[in-house]
């Protein structure tokens, strides 16, 4: 009878503050896209002039940031990365653990989180302008250039235009694509999101 009483309690408090059903249904979507970054995570195209090969984490960090905004989307990422660092193959190729994210291409890996912040941020700043909506996936995409660059030259003892040609000139036309991609599917998405309260 208590169970009841409590379950019935339950109800009531998530009917009388719809904020409280508002993010448990939005923590609920942060995992799922979570799930998404990781089943994405480890397909890849290795190249055989670079280190870093062509992923399709970023296309589903670009999605998931442009769907949740700034706070969920990094969290999703976050949830990503902790998954793969526990050991669970989500990375390149299904690696997983600390060696991953210490490697040539770790400093991309945590790249991610500033990607998806910025590109987040101008999603949620300005919904329905898509130039605007761009330049911060672009924004968001140079941050993680830098960082991985950065941590590239230090791990494979390249200097910095050398990691920059071997880590991120081959990659731009693919992460263009990718953004351009994300934002028309991100935004039916949304759409849908919308239309159910979500």
């Amino acid at each position: 009878m208590s169970l009841i009483k409590q379950t019935s309690s339950q109800q009531r408090s998530l009917q009388q503050n719809p904020s409280h059903r508002w993010n448990v249904r939005y923590l609920a979507l942060v995992g799922l896209m979570a799930a998404v970054i990781g089943v994405f995570g480890p397909l890849v195209l290795p190249l055989p002039f670079s280190p870093v090969p062509i992923s399709l984490a970023s296309f589903a960090v670009y999605f998931s940031a442009y769907v949740l905004g700034k706070r969920r989307g990094t969290l999703s990422c976050m949830i990503y990365l902790f998954i793969g660092l526990m050991g669970v193959p989500v990375f390149s190729g299904f690696s997983a653990g600390p060696g991953k994210l210490l490697g040539p291409t770790g400093g991309y890996l945590i790249g991610y989180l500033f990607m998806a912040w910025l590109c987040g941020l101008f999603a949620e700043k300005w919904p329905h302008k898509a130039l605007l909506q761009f330049v911060g996936m672009v924004l968001g995409t140079l941050a993680c250039y830098v960082l991985g660059s950065i941590w590239l030259s230090f791990q494979a003892d390249l200097s910095f235009q050398a990691a920059l040609a071997a880590g991120v000139l081959p990659f731009i036309p693919g992460d263009l694509v990718k953004i351009i991609i994300s934002m028309i599917v991100g935004k039916q998405i949304r759409r849908r999101l919308q239309k159910i309260n979500f």
